[in-house]
């Protein structure tokens, strides 16, 4: 089975052309973007990439782009996995095992109704494992989309046991409930949280590593939390201290929010076009606090002894 290195796996946006088609330069770009400021993967195709709004050739060309662009230099997971139909869901996971990605990830809700138990799921998810190939490997995220599906350590130590499970994103946003994944995860999957106000919480408690929105506005932080919350506990607690703070930006629409920060700090000619959401509803107090995060990013950091030498 393949392994998931540990650190940050940032969960890519799609940039679009103003005429809705994917932007394949500034994927380029920000796949150069993410190595460069020391991610351990990308998490490709999955909710922040609007994978519910790409056709399934869509999905299976943009994963097979970065796979390409990567190279090898770092991991690659990618999802994609949308259908509600199960024998749909197959045929997209083989569609995207082909892109060459490390990791297909896949959507707890996808095997069960918010009202079915998980007797439901682990039916469900047992019969893609038996009618996909036994060399793929697996991940599985929590998307909020179109229901959270939080898994339970019951079902966490079930893909442990089927040995094809290496990656899971965690939601849940409860740090004890983090800790009891990791434990039933028994380091075959490995817990990366997408949370950030307890990530430093959950490294101490066993966790991977960090796979979240955030990762798109100033990933060489969290790639220095994930790399140093052992050995400079102190500074790794006034970081973290300040990156929960700031995530709360998050809940600005995105990732339209994220697109707007890209483009206003770093690519300045990609469009902030969205397929998800309406672009023209991002009000102007939000794009003053996009604002503000640069700048109170670019002066606290030195103000932490911590210079990564990141131009905003």
């Amino acid at each position: 089975m393949k392994q998931i290195a540990p650190g940050v796996w940032p969960t890519m946006i799609t940039p679009y052309t103003e005429d809705n088609r994917i932007d394949y330069a500034h994927v380029e770009k920000l796949v150069e973007w993410y190595i460069e400021r020391g991610v351990a993967g990308i998490f490709a195709v999955c909710q922040s990439s609007e994978m519910f709004f790409l056709s399934d050739g869509e999905k299976a060309e943009l994963a097979s782009f970065i796979v390409k662009q990567v190279n090898g230099r770092v991991g690659v997971v990618a999802s994609g996995h949308t259908a509600d139909d199960i024998e749909h869901q197959i045929r997209q996971v083989n569609m995207m095992a082909e892109t060459g990605a490390d990791n297909i990830v896949l959507i707890p809700n996808r095997f069960a109704a918010e009202n079915e138990s998980d007797d439901v799921l682990i039916r469900n998810l047992d019969y893609v494992l038996e009618n996909t190939d036994s060399s793929i490997t697996f991940g599985c995220y929590e998307c909020p989309y179109p229901y959270k599906r939080v898994l339970t350590p019951r079902v966490i130590s079930h893909m442990a046991d089927t040995g094809r499970f290496a990656f899971m994103k965690d939601t849940c946003c409860d740090a004890e409930k983090v800790k009891e994944k990791i434990e039933a995860g028994r380091g075959i999957v490995r817990v990366f949280n997408a949370n950030c106000s307890q990530l430093y919480l959950t490294l101490k408690a066993g966790a991977s590593g960090f796979s979240g929105v955030m990762a798109n506005y100033h990933p060489e932080a969290y790639a220095w939390l994930c790399k140093n919350w052992e050995s400079q506990p102190e500074l790794a607690k006034k970081l973290s201290d300040f990156l929960g703070i700031v995530s709360c930006v998050e809940g600005r629409m995105y990732p339209v929010s994220a697109k707007k920060y890209l483009k206003m700090a770093f690519f300045p000619e990609m469009s902030d076009f969205s397929r998800a959401l309406d672009r023209d509803k991002y009000v102007p107090a939000f794009q003053t606090e996009l604002e503000q995060l640069r700048d109170l990013y670019r002066n606290y950091m030195p103000m932490l002894g911590l210079d990564f030498g990141v131009e905003l």
